[in-house]
C-alpha cells in the first residue's frame, strides 16, 4: 500500500511493501538535494541495466541501476514514465528502473530482475516491486504501433488496453506488473496516482507541455550489522 511521508518536512510517497530499504517517490515539494551520496544514470529510454559501483558516476544510456552497497543512494527521473523500485529482502539488493513505453516494450523490469538473479543470486519470489506514480490508464493514449509493441511483451493482454471513441488507451503500470508476474515476481505494489490527473503532486510531461521538471524514484540500502 502506498502512503505519504515526509523528508525534512517535504512530502514524499512510499510503499509499505519495501520495508527493508530506504526508498521514496518524491513529489513536487521534495528536491533531490534532500539526499546524500547520489548516483544517477543518463536515461535515454533504453532497456539497459547496470550495477552501481562506488566511485563510479558515469552510466551512459542506462535506464536501470542495481544497488548492492549501502553507501550510495540511487535516483532516477520521471514525469509520466513508470518508476520501478525493486528490493530483494533476502540478499539486501535493490534497483531502480525507468519504464516509459520504450523501456516497457524492452521489458526493462524483467531485465532488471534477471540481472539481479545472474549477478547476485536473487530469486524472483524474494524480490518485491513498487510501481510508482506514472501516467494512468485514464490518460495514456497511444498509436497502434506502440500498442502492438507493448502487448507483445505479455502472454495475457486482458484489461491492459481499451479503445475509447476510436483512441487506444494502455495501462502502462499494469503492463509492467503483468510482465513481472509472468517472470515470477509475486509481491508487487501498484501506485494509484496518475501524474496527469494528480499534476498538483507530480510532474507530467504531457500535461505540462514537455516540462523539464522531474520527480524521482530514490533507493538506499540499510546496513545489515548482524551479517
Amino acid at each position: 500500500m502506498f502512503y505519504f511521508d515526509e523528508i525534512n518536512g517535504k512530502k514524499v510517497l512510499k510503499s509499505s511493501l519495501i520495508e527493508g530499504a530506504q526508498h521514496c517517490f518524491t513529489t513536487r515539494e521534495c528536491n533531490i538535494n534532500e539526499f546524500e551520496n547520489l548516483v544517477h544514470p543518463t536515461q535515454t529510454h533504453t532497456a539497459n541495466v547496470e550495477i552501481a559501483q562506488i566511485g563510479k558516476t558515469d552510466y551512459p544510456d542506462t535506464d536501470g541501476l542495481i544497488l548492492a552497497n549501502t553507501e550510495q543512494t540511487l535516483y532516477l527521473n520521471f514525469a509520466d514514465c513508470t518508476p520501478l523500485i525493486f528490493y530483494d529482502c533476502v540478499n539486501n539488493i535493490g534497483a531502480v528502473s525507468h519504464a516509459g513505453w520504450r523501456g516497457t516494450a524492452g521489458m526493462i523490469g524483467v531485465k532488471t530482475i534477471e540481472k539481479m538473479m545472474k549477478e547476485f543470486g536473487s530469486k524472483p519470489e524474494n524480490i518485491k516491486c513498487a510501481i510508482g506514480p506514472a501516467i494512468g490508464f485514464c490518460c495514456y493514449n497511444v498509436g497502434e504501433d506502440v500498442l502492438n509493441n507493448l502487448m507483445a511483451t505479455v502472454s495475457d493482454t486482458k484489461n491492459l488496453y481499451e479503445i475509447r471513441n476510436g483512441e487506444i488507451f494502455v495501462d502502462l503500470k499494469n503492463i509492467n506488473r503483468r510482465q513481472l508476474e509472468e517472470a515470477g515476481v509475486k509481491e508487487i505494489d501498484v501506485c494509484p496516482y496518475c501524474t496527469v490527473c494528480n499534476n498538483d503532486l507530480f510532474y507530467s510531461y504531457r500535461k505540462e507541455n514537455g516540462t523539464k521538471n522531474r520527480h524521482h524514484a530514490v533507493l538506499k540500502l540499510n546496513p545489515r550489522h548482524w551479517r
